[in-house]
């Protein structure tokens, strides 16, 4: 399952440096695949989308930082428990029931984005 940070969020950027995968993005930052990871080309995200690593894609919140689904393992293969919430002052990187996924599933879009 990915990590969200909720609303609660005070926007302190303790968590963005953290995230092995640079799928945490400050408000209103436009992500995409490639950022912080070794994927060229095309990538396919969840639901069958296929994208260009490189394009640019919507941000997920304009208020508060948030995290790809897309790029987010829990830091599955990297550490012991998901880093964000590790650092978060508020505690507000917290599971995101709406992208519940097996420690398997983590541990193969990790592969997929380090090649």
């Amino acid at each position: 399952m990915a990590i969200i940070i909720t609303d609660e969020c005070i926007n302190c950027g303790a968590c963005e440096p953290e995230c092995p995968n640079n799928a945490i993005y400050e408000a209103g930052a436009e992500w995409s695949v490639a950022d912080g990871t070794g994927v060229k080309g095309t990538y396919t995200l969840m639901g069958n989308v296929v994208t260009d690593a490189d394009e640019k894609h919507q941000p997920v919140s304009d208020e508060v930082y948030y995290i790809v689904p897309d790029k987010c393992t829990e830091c599955q293969g990297f550490h012991e428990e998901p880093q964000c919430a590790a650092v978060c002052p508020v505690d507000c990187c917290i599971p995101d029931i709406n992208h519940v996924e097996t420690e398997e599933e983590l541990l193969e879009r990790k592969a997929r984005l380090h090649l």
